[in-house]
């Protein structure tokens, strides 16, 4: 008998998945499952994945921030796009900052901490909300006021647990 390797295994499990129109997805986490903190960053410190909080504001979408134009801030650190951008931000940070640290809404509705994606957002009332992905934000969106009543009950008690303890 052939013996197989891992790799035409993994093959062979991925193609006969594909064949079935089936995908095999892990849970999404928080970029640091164990982090007590309430901003969502890696184990760097980097908040938003290094996106610039102030150009979803000022040019209307995500930017991708500069090492350059860095800012530290309430247990992250964020990237600008711009000196202008890191200006604004330092002179009123709570008006740019993502709601719930940065962590998925929908997931903070649910009581869970989730990697919020960048590119996958939406300002309502002025404040920045981001979620774990486009299916999670359609969700969310069905019912935007039910579920950010449901984020501001969770958020105290979610705020400084790990990711991985409500998962």
């Amino acid at each position: 008998m052939k013996k197989l390797n891992t790799r035409t295994v993994a093959t062979a499990v991925g193609l006969a998945l594909a064949a079935m129109n089936l995908t095999i997805t892990a849970p999404s986490f928080a970029v640091e499952p164990m982090s007590t903190s309430e901003v969502n960053a890696d184990e760097h410190g980097l908040a938003m994945h290094g996106f610039d909080p102030v150009a979803y504001f000022k040019s209307g979408g995500p930017k991708k921030g500069k090492k350059q134009f860095a800012v530290k801030h309430t247990g992250g650190t964020y990237y600008f796009a711009n000196a202008k951008n890191m200006k604004a931000f330092m002179d009123d940070p709570d008006r740019y900052l993502p709601q719930y640290g940065g962590f998925c809404a929908m997931g903070i509705a649910l009581g869970k901490k989730l990697d919020g994606d960048p590119n996958v957002w939406k300002i309502v009332d002025d404040k920045l909300y981001l979620n774990v992905n486009k299916d999670v934000a359609k969700a969310w969106q069905r019912d935007i006021p039910g579920n950010l009543e449901k984020a501001e009950e969770n958020w105290p008690d979610v705020k400084y647990r790990t990711p991985a303890s409500l998962n």
